[in-house]
């Protein structure tokens, strides 16, 4: 079955390239498109996409308050990729703590949206970790975030689900990790799905974003 995915952007000709791009690839089907994130939710309950890929500025409702939106009210959401002209960008930040699965820029080349789609819809890496530290270290908490703290306190994460974090926030697949501590890639499939459970992060991109939030790890 085809990554399904939903296109929403005020843009018609930024929704067009990405459209034209997308289904030139034969595992990727445009089911849809919206020219505001206030016409989400209801195309999301119709359509079921795999990926919405979404701008994070948009006139009446932007990125982050439909991303809000969908998690809060559509059962068994998609993964949310957030489109953006500039990388280091707050509403990025802000769309990535309402939950998020990556972001990606308008001006990334053809093959990179294909990979972000791609990416986000495996759920088993973390889409340009890099630009997710940077942007966790302009704007985040630079001391911690407490409830945040508190609540990385009360996952008790045991010392190789630690370890486990700490490499996903380095963007490493379960593979890789899998490879870095020397076990099967189910034992580290395991591990992430504790990490997520005691977190209360619906995704890995979540659960990097905690560990940020919380000073866990430093961004920088």
């Amino acid at each position: 079955m085809p990554v399904t995915v939903l296109l929403v952007d005020d843009e018609p000709l930024v929704r067009a390239g990405l459209r034209a791009v997308l289904e030139a690839q034969p595992d990727i089907a445009v089911v849809g498109e919206a020219a505001d994130g206030a016409a989400v939710i209801p195309l999301v309950r119709r359509l079921r996409p795999d990926v919405v890929a979404m701008d994070v500025r948009m006139p009446l409702m932007n990125g982050i308050e439909a991303t809000r939106a969908v998690l809060r009210t559509v059962d068994r959401p998609p993964k949310i990729l957030v489109i953006t002209t500039f990388e280091n960008d707050e509403y990025v930040y802000e769309a990535l703590r309402a939950g998020a699965d990556g972001f990606l820029l308008k001006r990334a080349r053809p093959a990179e949206i294909v990979h972000a789609v791609r990416l986000i819809a495996e759920g088993e890496s973390l889409l340009f970790p890099a630009s997710v530290r940077q942007l966790a270290a302009e704007y985040g908490d630079s001391d911690g975030n407490p409830a945040a703290r508190a609540a990385l306190q009360r996952a008790a994460l045991t010392g190789r689900e630690a370890e486990v974090l700490r490499l996903m926030t380095r963007g490493l697949s379960n593979a890789e990790i899998a490879a870095r501590l020397v076990v099967g890639t189910e034992t580290v499939k395991s591990h992430v799905t504790a990490v997520l459970s005691k977190l209360g992060a619906r995704d890995r991109t979540q659960a990097v974003i905690a560990a940020y939030e919380s000073g866990f790890v430093a961004p920088g």
